[in-house]
């Protein structure tokens, strides 16, 4: 890359004291340094050689595309997700199994990209995938307010189970899977492999912070992040989805 001048700039603020200053400068060329390195790694992630041919055109269940309509559900394969004139789709494994509730830290993660979906689809195709029924999955969208693009049950097939996001003891996990047409077919190009290395001590994977508000953000402010999900929200879905009353 280029080399790039990042003399630190000249604005203050009101009263600040040099105390402050000198610490903050030092802050911003850690920023700075956060900066290229957020490039290089997304370089990097670009220039990755093809990925291997998708393992088959996995069949879902889908239902109507207006999420709060009733109606037959149909079945859609992976090849047919990709939006017209695009060749990236980007598939999203919610945790959420018939046998229990919805990932809190899914549902916070969806939340944060339900208001940029409309910019994100101009771009690439998007899909969410449940194990559990179309019917659960529908619900909770609807009470999230999630504009998905597509809404899809994996409870027929083994997409879970092939990319990862699902273990073999059939436990769901929360991988961001990355798939590319061409002229030789469907290949999976990148997932969110973070997930699957040691976290720092006290640390979730943090596999995909990079797209989710919510953490950078506490990250700017004094308090941090803290140590837990903020679930206020999600407790009141939850406890309509059961009808008053939290599982």
């Amino acid at each position: 890359m280029s080399a790039i001048n990042e003399t630190p700039h000249t604005v203050r603020w009101p009263n600040e004291s040099p105390e402050y200053r000198t610490a903050r400068d030092r802050l911003l060329e850690a920023e700075m340094a956060l900066r290229r390195q957020i490039e290089e790694v997304a370089a990097l992630r670009r220039a990755l050689p093809p990925g291997g041919l998708l393992l088959e055109d996995y069949v879902f269940e889908e239902g109507p595309q207006d999420l709060t309509e009733d109606g037959p559900t149909r079945s859609v394969r992976l090849s047919e997700l990709f939006a017209e004139g695009q060749d990236t789709l980007v598939l999203y494994g919610l945790m959420y199994r018939a046998d229990g509730n919805p990932c809190p830290g899914c549902t916070g993660l969806l939340d944060g990209l339900s208001g940029s979906l409309r910019q994100i689809t101009e771009r690439v195709s998007f899909a969410v995938v449940g194990k559990a029924p179309v019917a659960m999955l529908r619900r909770w969208a609807v009470l999230r307010r999630w504009p998905l693009p597509h809404l899809l049950s994996s409870a027929g097939n083994t997409y879970n189970r092939d990319y990862h996001t699902e273990t073999a003891e059939g436990e769901q996990q929360p991988i961001l899977n990355v798939f590319r047409r061409g002229a030789d077919g469907i290949r999976h190009v990148w997932a969110s492999e973070l997930f699957f290395v040691p976290p720092w001590p006290a640390q979730h994977p943090r596999h995909l912070d990079a797209l989710w508000p919510l953490w950078p953000l506490l990250d700017f402010t004094p308090g941090g992040r803290g140590d837990d999900m903020p679930m206020a929200s999600y407790r009141e879905s939850l406890e309509e989805l059961h009808g008053g009353a939290t599982a």
